[in-house]
């Protein structure tokens, strides 16, 4: 069967190799209960209309109810053989879910609030909200949180799965479709948890080698200013720091440098680019007044260039 691509009311276009059976269990199981449903409802309705209370007219009693076991065994054979399909059908499709292939690729995933990281482990390849893989290649997701539970969710895979702190669970996918799929985090982590929102781009396998090649050797060429605002993008920074001088999560960058900032105990600090690489490394030692100490560690996700190209462009954002 070929794979859906536009969808349905409940379900977006399947993605991946597993989604076809996962469809077919739900909607196997919606329709039963769709039929189970309308004949009790319709069966109590017609029971309710045809033995009402009739305005005068004399109550007569009638015999007590009679045992039916042809009816007994009906109610109970039925509903049992439908539970031991809907049980045989889905622990199928969770073992397709979780036998992971031995030729899968392996990324590791790492939560945090509020964003995704993905660490290409054999290219050194790295990226942040957005995982680039192949088409119809399996990849391996071993994955792991920093701070508290999250939820790695995939609609078009139909893949959901834990991310815990302190522990590894692993889930993977083999996308069937080129495309660009929502990922989102399916457990509540916090204030930001509803903007905790990331992208799976399936790309060809030579699209695919060109964007591993470019990651593992990301800025070449660049100002160090334009690889910032990239970074600013792409390593989240944008979700908690605007550039226009609104304030969300943290202060925003527009301005920024070279000003006097008021922490929460009462000193000032100079906003210079030894604070601002303590800011991105060790977000708890200085906290500004007015905003929660909430700013992920980013030691270990960027190198020293990623840091300085980040100073750069918060530099020329100055008013």
């Amino acid at each position: 069967m070929p794979p859906d691509t536009t969808g349905t009311l409940f379900l977006p276009p399947q993605g991946s190799t597993i989604s076809g059976s996962v469809d077919s269990l739900f909607h196997f199981i919606l329709v039963t209960s769709t039929i189970f449903f309308l004949i009790i409802v319709l069966g109590a309705l017609y029971f309710v209309l045809r033995y009402r209370k009739r305005a005068n007219t004399a109550v007569q009693l009638t015999s007590g109810p009679t045992h039916s076991t042809k009816l007994e065994l009906l109610w109970t054979i039925i509903p049992t053989i439908l539970v031991f399909i809907v049980f045989l059908w889905g622990f199928k499709t969770y073992l397709r879910m979780h036998v992971v292939p031995g030729d899968a690729l392996k990324i590791k995933v790492t939560a945090q609030k509020w964003f995704w990281s993905f660490d290409y482990t054999k290219s050194g390849a790295k990226s942040l909200n957005e995982l680039v893989v192949p088409v119809g290649k399996p990849v391996e997701l071993t994955m792991s949180s920093t701070d508290v539970i999250h939820s790695f969710y995939v609609p078009g895979f139909r893949i959901k799965m834990d991310v815990l702190p302190n522990r590894y669970t692993v889930t993977w996918f083999e996308a069937t479709n080129a495309g660009v799929y929502d990922l989102f985090c399916a457990e509540y982590c916090g204030t930001g948890h509803s903007e905790m929102i990331g992208k799976v781009r399936a790309v060809g396998e030579r699209e695919f080698s060109q964007w591993l090649e470019a990651s593992s050797s990301s800025g070449e060429g660049m100002p160090l200013a334009d690889y910032g605002a990239k970074l600013y993008s792409s390593k989240a920074c944008v979700t908690c720091h605007t550039i226009d001088g609104t304030v969300k999560v943290g202060p925003s960058f527009k301005g920024l440098f070279g000003t006097q900032q008021v922490m929460v105990d009462g000193k000032r600090v100079l906003v210079d680019e030894n604070y601002l690489r303590e800011s991105i490394l060790n977000p708890m030692a200085k906290v500004v007044a007015g905003f929660q100490p909430v700013m992920p560690s980013f030691q270990g996700l960027l190198n020293d260039k990623d840091i300085d190209a980040l100073v750069e462009y918060i530099k020329s954002l100055q008013e």
